[in-house]
């Protein structure tokens, strides 16, 4: 053991020991306060802080101690802190996300710099998820800290990546005005611009819950309350990405709040497109592929992350950086054509593929991998890597249940006449099936029994090709 490990040991047990102290720290409020001890020299030297709160000038005093009054910070965080002020020992990796945000507030406040890019740096390495567990709050949390920078660049850079994980929730409507701009600000946003302003609209009409989502019903004063809640942000717009038929529906019934030298710049790019205007348009704000963007209608990129692990087997889910493979869309049934053929034309001799269904009138969809093709007739092709799903609400996608092959013989049958198949008939349809009729069916065999209903309308369905990015 080093000379200095000794020191550090010996601070270590002065901390544990708390004899001799002349600081009295009451850290939490209410019934979670708890008093704490400690030495004002070691303080004094290891922080700013306490070298200002322990002067003659703003120090309180007790029976000659120090009293400080910390109510913000609870007395398990500020221990750790302590502990480290001691003897430099802290072991970040037991502490949970919200404990973590929490010291590091703590540690900013109290001027422990040499800890602030320590948990930042944790945070980004270990935690990805943390983003994801609450996105609104923790996002709030670190804007509010101006020094938090590192971790601020992270958190939007996997926003503007993965912008579901923030905007597809249902607190996204409780962001503060200036996190709004941010993100709107963001060159890199993974969002068509009408979805941008699809949310930008969502986000102001939960600010005035009693004004009309339509707005024909709209009154004097309530043009002008929406006007000036969307008037920062309409500079942030790139309306001139928006198609024609997009800015008819969902923007042009908003011009009573838009200024009218846009509504009618607007109507000039729309109606005469090759008349040269003085037209000041920003740059697009990303290209698809360095969004990598999946040309899906039902399902998000959570959804092709956890169908890559599922194909991989793995145990842990694939972050967006990580998936290894592409899912090209071959096949939508309203956009080619719901028939049997048009589906065969799309998906033969294209290889390994996927298929999701949505579920008419509900939120559950269904699906499988095939890890072959659809092409052949009457044939049922073996394989042990196909498997079926079903998620309950594809809006969330932890109620999603996967079903691997059992019978591999009888994994995947093709039939020219039929859709797609999934396992064999087991006297009262196969796993999953569509009929030459257009019905679908499900009756467990080849697969286990995941909860799909016996009988269910469709109302869309996609198949996508699985190409490895290598």
């Amino acid at each position: 053991m080093s000379w200095q490990d000794n020191v550090n040991d010996d601070y270590e047990k002065l901390f544990e020991t708390d004899e001799g102290y002349d600081v009295i720290i009451y850290a939490g409020e209410n019934e979670n306060v708890k008093e704490l001890h400690a030495y004002s020299n070691i303080l004094r030297i290891r922080s700013q802080y306490f070298r200002t709160a322990l002067s003659d000038k703003w120090a309180k005093k007790k029976d000659g101690k120090f009293i400080l009054e910390k109510p913000n910070i609870s007395p398990n965080i500020f221990k750790i802190i302590l502990r480290f002020i001691y003897c430099g020992k802290i072991d970040i990796t037991k502490l949970e996300v919200p404990e973590l945000l929490k010291l590091l507030m703590a540690v900013d406040e109290l001027s422990i710099q040499s800890l602030t890019p320590r948990i930042e740096e944790y945070l980004i390495k270990h935690q990805y998820e943390f983003l994801q567990q609450n996105p609104i709050g923790i996002l709030e949390t670190i804007y509010q800290n101006e020094t938090f920078t590192s971790l601020l660049d992270y958190c939007l850079n996997k926003i503007c990546k993965e912008p579901e994980i923030l905007f597809n929730t249902d607190k996204f409507i409780d962001l503060k005005a200036p996190i709004i701009e941010l993100l709107i600000k963001q060159n890199d946003l993974c969002l068509e611009e009408i979805e941008i302003w699809d949310n930008l609209l969502k986000w102001a009409f939960a600010q005035n819950p009693t004004i009309s989502e339509d707005v024909t019903k709209w009154n004097k004063e309530e043009v002008t309350i929406m006007e000036r809640t969307l008037h920062r942000y309409i500079p942030l717009i790139r309306f001139y990405y928006i198609s024609s038929e997009d800015f008819h529906d969902k923007v042009f019934p908003f011009k009573e709040i838009l200024p009218k030298d846009l509504i009618n710049n607007l109507f000039t790019f729309y109606l005469v497109p090759n008349r040269k205007t003085n037209i000041d348009k920003q740059p697009p704000r990303r290209s698809t592929s360095k969004c990598d963007k999946y040309d899906s209608i039902i399902v998000n990129l959570q959804h092709f992350a956890l169908f890559a692990s599922w194909i991989d087997r793995k145990n842990d889910n694939y972050l967006r950086d990580d998936i290894p493979y592409n899912f090209n869309l071959l096949y939508r049934s309203s956009r080619d054509g719901n028939t049997i053929a048009k589906f065969h034309e799309k998906t033969d001799n294209k290889g390994a593929n996927i298929v999701i269904a949505k579920f008419k009138n509900t939120n559950q969809i269904i699906g499988g991998y095939n890890p072959l093709d659809w092409s052949g007739q009457t044939i049922f092709r073996s394989t042990a890597d196909s498997f079926i799903f079903s998620f309950k609400d594809y809006k969330n996608t932890d109620t999603g249940k996967i079903g691997r092959v059992i019978e591999k013989g009888y994994a995947i049958y093709c039939y020219n006449k039929y859709g797609p198949i999934f396992g064999k008939d087991n006297g009262g349809g196969c796993d999953i099936m569509l009929y030459s009729s257009g019905e679908w069916s499900s009756c467990p065999g080849s697969y286990p029994d995941i909860g799909i209903p016996r009988n269910y309308e469709i109302e869309n369905y996609e198949v996508f090709q699985v190409v490895n990015k290598n």
